[in-house]
């Protein structure tokens, strides 16, 4: 078994809303727009062949910490991604509502 996290320092450009990101480390996903690219496995391996754009669909709080769920456009797999301090909380509020609102 290999790694369970792997620390990638690299920038991006988002290919969802176009956003210039400066990566730290831990940066998996757009700060604007929240979106991600479905390139892993294990956080940081970079071994996921897909490259299908990871889109927000739901967030919720689990242990007082709020997390994104995101669904794969490309072959439909989802996973839960924690939020960030820069991300924009008024998209994660939008999420929600929408979310709510489909119902």
């Amino acid at each position: 078994m290999g790694k369970r996290f792997q620390r990638k320092i690299e920038d991006f450009e988002c290919e969802n809303c176009g956003v210039f990101v400066k990566g730290d480390g831990y940066t998996n996903h757009c700060p604007k727009c929240l979106y991600s690219k479905h390139v892993d496995n294990n956080p940081g391996d970079r071994t996921n062949e897909c490259g299908g754009l990871m889109k927000p669909i739901n967030a919720f709080l689990k242990k007082q910490e709020w997390f994104l769920e995101q669904k794969c456009e490309k072959c439909g797999e989802v996973m839960n991604i924690k939020v960030r301090e820069e991300d924009d909380k008024n998209v994660v509020k939008e999420i929600i509502k929408n979310k709510v609102l489909n119902i």
